[in-house]
């Protein structure tokens, strides 16, 4: 459905929760979820935004977990300047070709004009290589692996959506070197490994891993394998984070070579890689799983696990009573602390609970804990979970053991329902009449494919909502269905010569994910 002409204002203050309904009006929904929900803020430079603490410290987390993983693999942090000269950035041409419209360039230092236009890095490739010449001597520097946290600037797009595509972004970048090809091709599955757990297992958000085509690949590498999620809300991919190997391709470019220590006398060019995963991340994350009321935050990366929320105080209620239910709350609080629960008490006196409920269900807090009168007299604790609303009684006394496993069944079952979803809409099509039909039914479409590029663009071409007659999304940065990936999990039914590719007629080589995509 086209997105409504009229767009509610995030900021007012007489709407305090979300009016956009996330079926039928997504983009406007998706702005309100970040800006209430205290995730995000807009800035006043375009396609640039604010991250609260509320989206940053996801972002943390995530960091967190990956950096110790790719420290166990020997990958060490450094820092390169975010800027290039003009002369080493055009100096890889498929490189830069790649990137050319979305590089932002520094041409004045005041009022006076800069000799040599000086890039800010939409990528850091042509940054670090001409430095890891320098550093790799010898075969005795391999591997050399570093990463490094930073932020890039892309400017080319029109229609900037937060964290999707922004003009500024934070990422991790991985750049490694290797003597051989399979050092380098072992690396990168390993990588693509753990961002696909990434997304599975901290955001609860499912992926399907594969190969991009030589077409969508990173410009100027061998391959890309990337990690392709799906949003059930608008029926598009997304592609989550690519590893890529570049092969010898920038080795060969910026001198990159060591004596071959098997045969006396002959230079070899480094195999290299490079991986990155983005803040693009939390976009998939709220739009995989918030609904309605808001955000719907897995436990495993929220800002705040559980907040704790007194209630059934009323003018009516004695001091004592009152005292009694506010320190049990504050008691409940310090037990989770101590059990390494990331809680908040909400003793705020000026709102009543039930607009405190719908302020952390608008933040998508997973377990909110309601503590009154009876709850007292019985020392028990009323859990309802954001995901579902289900409301569990559970005992004071058991809390540092029951939270933390409740934590860890929510975000179990976050998982399953996202992974449900995302299955149901993965179809298989051998004929060209059954693609746009399924994909106008919010699915992403496997066909057997004959791997040539002009039949991507045909693909693309011929699966326009324009042929369909339905309305369109000026917004959607892609209208046509592009490859996603070439799934590594390759179904069955291509028979060598027989099986045709349903968009060419040429014979099918494998099976092809194709669909609408951010």
């Amino acid at each position: 459905m086209a997105p409504k002409k009229e767009k509610v204002d995030a900021n007012k203050p007489a709407l305090i929760g979300i009016t956009a309904p996330k079926d039928e009006d997504f983009p406007s929904w998706y702005q309100q979820v970040l800006t209430k929900g205290d995730m995000l803020e807009y800035y006043d430079v375009s396609g640039c935004y604010i991250m609260k603490p509320g989206s940053y410290s996801v972002w943390e987390k995530i960091q967190a977990w990956f950096d110790g993983k790719i420290k166990e693999m020997g990958v060490q942090n450094a820092y390169f300047p975010m800027f290039v000269s003009s002369r080493v950035l055009e100096k890889e041409k498929d490189h830069v070709e790649g990137f050319a419209p979305e590089v932002a360039w520094v041409t004045k230092a005041g009022s006076t004009d800069l000799e040599e236009p000086i890039a800010i890095r939409p990528t850091s490739e042509t940054v670090m290589y001409p430095y890891y010449a320098k550093w790799i001597r010898s075969h005795r520097d391999l591997p050399l692996k570093l990463n490094q946290w930073n932020s890039v600037v892309r400017w080319e797009f029109k229609h900037p959506q937060p964290f999707l595509r922004t003009r500024e972004f934070l990422w991790q970048e991985g750049h490694t070197a290797f003597l051989t090809r399979e050092e380098a091709e072992q690396e990168v599955l390993e990588i693509l490994d753990l961002y696909a757990r990434i997304y599975e297992e901290l955001l609860a958000v499912p992926v399907i891993k594969g190969h991009k085509t030589e077409k969508e690949k990173f410009a100027g590498g061998l391959f890309t394998t990337t990690t392709e999620g799906y949003i059930a809300a608008t029926g598009r991919g997304i592609q989550g984070a690519t590893s890529h190997c570049l092969g010898q391709n920038f080795s060969k470019m910026f001198g990159i070579s060591v004596e071959d220590p098997k045969n006396d006398g002959e230079k070899i060019n480094v195999w290299q890689n490079s991986w990155g995963l983005s803040t693009r991340v939390i976009g998939v994350m709220v739009m995989t799983h918030g609904d309605d009321k808001g955000l719907v935050m897995p436990p495993r990366v929220a800002q705040y696990q559980v907040v704790v929320i007194p209630c059934g105080i009323t003018v009516k209620t004695t001091e004592e009573d009152k005292a009694n239910i506010v320190d049990g709350v504050m008691k409940i609080e310090e037990t989770l602390k101590k059990a390494g629960v990331r809680v908040v008490a909400d003793i705020r006196d000026n709102y009543s609970p039930g607009w405190k409920f719908s302020d952390w269900e608008l933040k998508g807090v997973p377990l909110r804990l309601e503590f009154g009168p009876m709850d007292f007299k019985k020392q028990q604790v009323v859990a309802a979970r954001r995901a579902t609303g289900q409301k569990d009684f559970l005992a004071l006394a058991d809390l540092a053991e029951s939270i933390p496993k409740l934590l860890e069944e929510i975000q179990e079952e976050m998982y399953k329902k996202a992974k449900s979803s995302f299955d149901s809409h993965v179809v298989r099509v051998t004929k060209w009449e059954d693609f746009v039909p399924a994909l106008n039914n919010k699915n992403l479409v496997q066909i057997p494919w004959c791997g040539v590029s002009d039949c991507e663009d045909k693909i693309k071409e011929r699966s326009t909502r324009q042929d369909t007659g339905e309305e369109i999304d000026e917004r959607a940065p892609s209208m046509g269905a592009k490859s996603l990936c070439i799934p590594f999990e390759q179904p069955e039914g291509i028979i060598p010569g027989e099986t045709k590719c349903p968009a060419c007629g040429r014979d099918a080589k494998v099976w092809c994910m194709f669909g609408r995509s951010y």
